[in-house]
């Protein structure tokens, strides 16, 4: 073998090895052309088969050339290079292992192997790097995105370097396994080598595409070699440092050496390298993690995930990086506190751990409690996922449920969503993972825990009686002692003044046991003064008796021990002198039977106590979580509605509120919230229990039946929305349908109420399938409608609600042509219905009225000439009227009207005027919605289709006759035809407005014989004092003027007298819901009658300002009403004391602030308003309406508006505590950068007010919320500068204000006088709901015209700092109509 001449260094670069580097080292001595290289690479081929792999010693130089010039050479060529290298270092691994056995391998010998596995190696890693970085960069170049001829991007002529990588590494690793040291003299390998084959590992693992699961086993290679490499050459140390900063840069990284030191750590047993790797990561410092936050994704990985694979080792080791849970980077903190869960689920979970172990756990634990209140929310968040896991684990203690149930509830007031969904997840956790019980109840709960409680009581006292004593007179000797033998010390010798303090008994006895008192008492000092006196006075006596051998001191301790041990052993053996031994021996034996019965029962009381307070703390959780139910974040709204259905599994009864209430969100827009409450009402009410069909229908309909009892109407219409998608989903089945038939027609035993639920459930059902009440409308009428509906008129009026979902409007689009269904006059349904209407008149029912509105309705829907059968029941009800006032005409005058008969007018009964004025209404009204509506779409359907006939005929002769041009006529005739249907509606809608105007009330008609009796009963009120035939009478006048325009505009100012005079709240209401129908259909002629509309939103009665408020959200939204600044009005039923009202007010500003910038343009005037000290809101209150006004203000442009109009309006303010109400506004808004120097550019507006503390506050909590949130240098310099000149004006006061306002001349503005206008813009003191001034109700003048177009912006105004008059119009977006669920 030839001695090689040299030798072979491992460059750093490439090169280095083109430049010599001194005598003996290996220099390239020529660089090959890419030409040159084919023919080199041959004849390497050659000596390779000639010599082996010590060919490489001549040719390195042709391998080095093609890796200089790899990207100019063929792919064959490169391709060709690496099988050749590859077949080079094989080969030579199979012969290394004799030449490493050959005991005399010369020195020689021994270097040159020593070179050719370094060249090898070096050229092979080399072709692996160079293909690495090939592969990579046309994966970067590749132009199609969505992946199409990848394969042949990836796999050129067959060659895919994919599959060459796990082959090559897996050489690698074997070449790695051989002994080398013998090539190095049996030392350690030099380690440039061995940190050129790890380097080719971690050069793969920077790939992106590594992670693939595809590239699994290239992973396993690269897992495998690095162990190798570590296990025998010392790679720790490297390995460690290099792990980390590729973490650090590549955050793809972190799975993949998750499972490679898992595998080193299990397999290889090289456990050191997880306490290596995580002490460097946790030796980082945390201050340059908080200012590379984007590089620490990998480190957050990394420790989560190995502490998911090895939590064992990750807990042994994790001391390291609790430093960072201090540090400012949340990823950090995520991943520690994530490690630690792991731990707790996988380590330190069950109830057999160690004492030292469970101090761990509780540690971790309370370390997880501390973060839940963190200052990144995204930590909050995940902590609270991290609990979900731990609680749904069972790694919780018990002892720790209360506290972290505490942190959850707490976290539902979260800013961040995130915590929401997630604290409401972790409070769901912890209810179907509860120890407790399966019904939480607290309620239930309560009188089983004070049972027990007070039985562990008297066991503790009876145990207190019979227990021996614990502590024996010797014993407490002992303890006693060192205070005794101190006493005795410091008293001794005697001391003459205190001989009068304390005097001895005459006798020895007395003494004695005076002296054993004091002991008992702990008085030792006065023990042994007594003690040294009764040895002067008693000497020689019992127990007195001094010895000659004893000092003083002795002697007195000799005689306190006797006194106290003897004294208490005789209390002992007087105490127990009647019983006898025999009776003393057995009561010692049931002492640990009555211990262990005590114990038990402290850990029951414990327990109901645990289940008492855990479900205290979930009722406290339901209340806040049901408010949240109505958030503008869907996936909180999500958790919360997932939380109700869990609740309610567990028995708790506020479970059933919430799951009502979420009721109205199955109108949300949202797909997602309207499908969590189907989702909801199907897991409660579709999945019944039941071991037969029957009996799960029976009990789908008992369930279902109890929510429609008391259910209200606008849960009966969710309600209806949400069965009616049930039913057209087959998702209710025929046999709950047949039973609701049964109970319905009695066949099945059943209640009134139940009765009435089935009827009710059949109409809901109906809405999906109208089928269902259409094959059985026989049975409807004959048992509901029969002659036994006088004695259930509530359930009569189900029945006609059921029955009229048959004339439900259908599809237009696939049934526009198709006549509504109705049925005739003869049919008999109405035969029935006049029957009962006319029978129940005369009888005196609470039930009547809303059965006959019902059936009135049900009427004009249904019948063919409905107009002729309510006339006949008119008549027929009219007649008995005069039957009756005729019978009591024809009765004695001198006789006195009975105490329920209308006095001074007539003897008739007041229910049956009553009966009769509402009849009135109801048919008025719906005679003009029959006219309104079903004849107009009568007569526009006729038409339609009598033009589509017609269209039909000119194009079948046009057809005919073929003519060239058709289609421009057909184009005329279409347009011709548009112009006609408007023309036509015009037409059909004018007819109807003139039969309403001159037919209905016309004297002929059958209405204008009862008008004279309605505005009789409305005008005096003294005269007929009866509430509900005033509320009635009330009603039937809005309905009677929703007829006639004319009517209407000769009875406003009668109908707006009673709405603000009237003392009853019925009448109010009343005639406030019959005036918002009015502002609808007669807008002009309303309009001028607003403010009195506006005016019941401050009435006394709380049912009266929920009805104002709900109309007037209506007719705003509905763009009926001009929204100016009495539009504050509505913001002050914010601070109703009802929670009902709050409701509407909040969901009326929730609407508006979806009209575009309405509130925007709108809060101004209402800051104006609600400011003035006249208006009745006080500061408190005012606070608290801004902060939800001002929570719609999102968008900067506005904040940075509202910020310099209400610095100036601090000019025209008149007193402070309007200055106090503009400071808290702007403390309200997201102060930004552009609002910070609107804050300065008017720093002269409101500088004079500094002096005030409560504006100067305001001032500084904007300031301290910037500079919280600023990250600029200039913009915290902006910020000091403002708090300097805020600071100063404040200490310094007016008279120096001009000083720190930097020249500022600004005097301060003299209080301003009211002027004459203002007075109408000012909100009137609640004390003024009800006025006395006649002229209040003088009609106002009405405008002849509506401008029903949204009103053009009016030009601003010269002064536009000072002024909003801009700001009071609306934006141009249509309203959209809000659903309301009183």
């Amino acid at each position: 073998m030839m001695a090689a001449p040299f030798d072979f260094q491992l460059p750093l670069v490439a090169d280095d090895l083109l430049r010599g580097g001194g005598v003996g080292r290996y220099v390239v001595q020529d660089v090959l052309s890419a030409r040159e290289l084919p023919p080199a690479l041959t004849a390497f081929r050659a000596a390779f088969r000639a010599q082996g792999a010590l060919a490489v010693l001549q040719h390195f130089d042709t391998v080095y050339s093609l890796l200089r010039n790899f990207r100019a050479v063929a792919a064959a060529l490169r391709e060709d290079t690496l099988e050749l290298m590859m077949q080079v270092v094989s080969h030579y691994s199979n012969e290394l292992p004799a030449i490493l056995g050959d005991s005399g391998l010369s020195h020689a010998d021994c270097t040159a192997h020593r070179n050719a596995l370094k060249m090898n190696c070096y050229l092979l890693t080399g072709l692996l790097e160079a293909f690495e970085k090939e592969t990579f960069k046309s994966r970067l170049a590749e132009v199609d995105p969505g992946g199409k001829n990848k394969k042949n991007s990836a796999k050129i002529s067959g060659f895919s370097w994919e599959e060459e990588r796990e082959p090559l590494l897996r050489l690698f690793n074997q070449l790695l396994q051989l002994d080398l040291r013998r090539l190095w003299g049996g030392v350690v390998v030099e380690e440039d080598f061995v940190n050129l084959m790890t380097g080719s590992c971690y050069r793969i693992l920077e790939n992106p595409s590594i992670g693939l699961q595809k590239y699994r086993a290239t992973r396993d290679a690269v897992t495998h070699l690095l162990a190798t490499a570590l296990t025998h050459y010392g790679h720790m140390f490297s390995a460690t440092l290099k792990i980390t900063q590729m973490l650090q840069h590549f955050e793809h990284v972190a799975p993949v050496f998750v499972q490679a030191v898992t595998v080193w750590a299990t397999e290889y047993g090289l456990k050191s390298i997880v306490g290596e790797l995580l002490r460097e990561i946790g030796q980082r410092n945390p201050q340059d993690l908080s200012r590379d936050t984007s590089r620490m994704k990998g480190y957050a990985t990394f420790i989560t995930e190995l502490a998911e694979q090895i939590p064992a080792l990750v807990l042994s080791n994790i001391s390291v990086l609790l430093r960072h849970l201090d540090g400012e980077n949340y990823m950090m903190r995520n991943a520690i506190l994530a490690a630690m869960t792991e731990v707790l689920l996988q380590v330190l979970n069950g109830d057999q751990l160690e004492e030292v172990a469970r101090g761990t756990r509780d540690h971790f634990l309370s370390m997880l409690q501390d973060h839940i209140c963190d200052i990144n929310g995204l930590v909050r968040s995940r902590v609270l996922q991290l609990f979900t896991r731990i609680v749904q684990g069972k790694a919780l203690p018990l002892t720790q449920f209360q506290s972290v149930v505490s942190l959850a509830v707490g976290r539902l007031k979260d800013k961040a969503v995130v915590v929401v969904k997630n604290a409401i997840q972790l409070l769901a956790a912890f209810l179907s993972n509860n120890p407790f019980s399966c019904k939480l109840s607290y309620a239930d709960l309560a009188d089983p825990l004070k049972k027990e409680v007070q039985k562990l009581q008297e066991m503790r006292d009876r145990c207190r009686e019979t227990a021996a004593p614990a502590i024996t007179p010797e014993e407490e000797w002992e303890a006693m002692l060192p205070e005794v033998r101190a006493a005795t010390k410091q008293l001794l010798p005697l001391q003459e003044e205190e001989d009068e303090v304390l005097e001895v008994e005459e006798t020895a006895e007395g003494t004695s046991e005076q002296i054993t008192g004091l002991l008992k008492k702990l008085n030792y000092k006065s023990a042994v003064r007594l003690t040294q006196k009764a040895l002067c006075r008693f000497q020689g006596k019992e127990p007195f008796i001094s010895s000659e051998e004893e000092n003083e001191e002795a002697t007195i301790l000799g005689i306190l021990m006797t006194l106290y041990i003897g004294k208490n052993h005789e209390d002992s053996s007087c105490d127990n002198s009647s019983f006898t031994i025999e009776e003393v021996a057995p009561k010692e034996q049931p002492q640990e039977p009555a211990q262990t019965e005590l114990v038990k029962q402290e850990m029951l009381v414990q327990y109901l106590q645990d289940a008492y307070n855990f479900s205290v703390k979930i009722t406290e959780a339901l209340s806040l979580v049901s408010k949240l139910m109505y958030e503008n974040s869907v996936s909180v709204v999500q958790e919360a509605i997932e939380f109700f259905v869990t609740v309610s599994r567990f028995g708790v009864p506020q479970a059933l509120l919430g799951i009502r209430r979420m009721l109205p969100l199955i109108w949300s827009k949202e797909p997602g919230v309207k499908e969590a409450v189907l989702n909801a009402y199907r897991q409660l009410y579709l999945s019944p229990s039941g071991n037969s069909e029957r009996a799960r229908a029976q009990n789908l309909v008992h369930s279902l039946s109890l929510i429609m009892v008391d259910a209200s109407l606008g849960t009966i219409q969710c309600l209806e929305e949400i069965i009616s998608e049930f039913v057209q989903k087959d998702e209710i089945k025929p046999a709950v349908i047949q039973l609701l038939w049964e109970q319905f027609t009695e066949k099945l035993q059943c209640s009134p109420l139940e009765r009435r639920a089935a009827v009710m459930l059949l109409g809901l059902m109906a809405r999906g399938k109208p089928e269902i009440v259409g094959s059985n409308l026989d049975v409807l009428v004959t048992v509901g409608l029969s002659e036994k509906v006088c004695e259930d008129y509530c359930l009569a009026q189900e029945v006609c609600n059921t029955i009229s979902k048959l004339a439900s409007n259908r599809k237009p689009a696939l049934e526009r042509n198709k006549a509504p269904f109705r049925l005739p006059q003869t049919h008999m349904l109405f035969g029935c219905l006049t029957e009962a209407v006319s029978k129940g008149f005369v009888q005196p029912s609470g039930d009547w009225i809303p059965f006959m509105e019902a059936a009135i309705t049900l009427i004009y829907q249904l019948a063919e000439g409905a107009e002729e059968i309510s006339a006949r029941i008119l008549q027929v009800c009219s007649q008995k009227v005069l039957d009756k006032l005729q019978e009591a005409d024809g009765q004695k005058a001198d006789k006195e009207a009975s105490p329920s008969r209308v006095s001074g007018a007539s003897s008739l009964p007041t229910f049956l005027l009553m009966h009769l004025v509402s009849l009135v209404g109801q048919v008025a009204l719906q005679q003009v919605a029959y006219l309104e509506v079903s004849v107009s779409a009568e007569l526009r359907r006729r038409r339609i289709l009598k033009e589509e006939q017609k269209t039909k005929k000119n194009f079948d002769s046009s057809t005919t006759k073929q003519r060239p041009r058709s289609t421009g006529n057909e184009t005329t005739m279409e347009e011709e035809l548009g112009l006609v249907g408007a023309s036509a509606d015009d037409t059909e809608a004018e007819l109807i407005r003139s039969i309403c105007e001159t037919e209905l009330l016309d004297e002929k008609h059958l209405f204008s014989a009862f008008v004279p009796l309605v505005l009789k009963i409305c005008n005096n009120p003294g005269l007929y004092s009866d509430p509900a035939l005033r509320a009635a009478a009330a009603l039937t006048l809005g309905k009677l003027c929703m007829m006639s325009s004319e009517f209407c505009d000769s009875h406003l100012r009668l109908l707006f007298t009673m709405m603000e005079k009237s003392s009853l709240p019925g009448v109010r209401s009343n005639l406030i819901i019959a005036a918002g129908d009015l502002a609808i259909r007669f807008p002009n002629l309303v309009e001028p009658w607003t403010p009195h509309l506006y005016a019941r939103l401050r009435d006394p009665c709380q049912s009266v300002r929920q009805t104002a408020g709900v109309v007037m959200t209506h007719l705003i939204l509905k763009d009926m009403v001009k929204v100016k600044g009495q539009v504050s009005e509505m913001a002050a039923l914010l601070i109703d004391p009802e929670e009902a009202i709050v409701r509407v007010a909040q969901n009326f500003f929730s609407e508006l602030s979806n009209k575009g910038n309405t509130i925007y343009n709108l809060l101004p005037d209402m800051i104006s308003r609600l400011s003035d000290p006249d208006c009745g809101v006080d500061e408190e209150s005012f606070c608290t309406i801004m902060k939800h006004l001002f929570s719609y203000i999102t968008k900067d442009k506005q904040t940075e508006s509202l910020v310099e109009k209400l610095c100036q309006r601090f000019r025209t303010a008149r007193n402070e505590r309007q200055y106090r109400d503009l400071s808290h506004c702007l403390n309200l808004l997201p102060i930004s950068e552009r609002g910070l120097h609107k804050l300065q550019d008017n720093f002269d507006c409101f500088a004079d007010k500094l002096q005030d503390p409560a504006v100067y506050s305001c001032f500084q909590a904007v300031l301290v919320r910037f500079r919280r949130a600023a990250s600029k240098p200039e913009t915290k310099a902006l910020a000091e500068e403002l708090e300097q000149k805020l600071y100063a004006c404040h200490n310094r006061g007016l008279d120096s204000a001009e000083t720190c306002q930097e020249g500022s001349r600004t005097p301060m503005p003299e209080p301003a006088k009211r002027r004459p206008t203002a007075a109408s813009s000012r909100r009137q003191p609640l004390s003024t709901a009800n006025r006395d001034e006649d002229k209040a109700f003088v009609t106002p003048q009405p405008r002849t015209l509506r401008n029903r177009k949204p009103a053009q912006k009016s030009r601003p105004r010269k002064k536009t700092i000072i002024t909003f008059s801009s700001d009071e119009e609306n934006s141009s977006e249509d309203g959209k109509s809000l659903d309301m669920y009183v």
